[in-house]
């Protein structure tokens, strides 16, 4: 398993159903987006031997290629495994008031199982592979040493 430098880890996997159907979006400067809400479940007997079921849901957002992937085949109640890293963002609402929202970001993702209980997609051709890192173009004295 793969510390940082300061031999710390951040890392979040889940499986779980997709508690509502992918929306894709794309950021202005064009790269694709899609934020799920999972839901996992834990099942466990009371002190009376009455068997509880607790569902706990979790924010997880797709980037890129993955996002455009998971959009196009997956459904409301389709099960899925997301490895990632947990990070929580800010914000002042319309009253001024501070908001927090934790959330994961998804650098894997894959369908598990074929057809979900709820009638969704079949399994796509390949997984979604991780995220591709962020790209960018090279400045103009870069590109003229590039060999093609």
């Amino acid at each position: 398993m793969a510390f940082d430098s300061k031999g710390t880890l951040n890392k979040v996997m889940l499986i779980g159903r997709l508690g509502q159907d992918p929306e894709l979006k794309y950021t202005p400067t064009g790269v694709a987006v899609v934020q799920l809400s999972i839901a996992t479940n834990t099942s466990y007997r009371d002190q009376d031997g009455k068997n509880i079921e607790q569902t706990e849901w979790h924010r997880v957002v797709v980037w890129r290629k993955a996002a455009e992937m998971i959009s196009q085949y997956a459904k409301k109640g389709s099960s899925v495994y997301v490895e990632g890293r947990l990070g929580t963002r800010s914000w002042d609402d319309k009253d001024g008031n501070k908001r927090y929202m934790t959330e994961v970001t998804a650098n894997q993702i894959q369908f598990v199982g074929g057809r979900s209980d709820t009638g969704g997609s079949p399994t796509p051709p390949s997984t979604p592979q991780p995220p591709e890192p962020d790209f960018q173009e090279p400045s103009a004295d870069e590109a003229d040493d590039l060999p093609f």
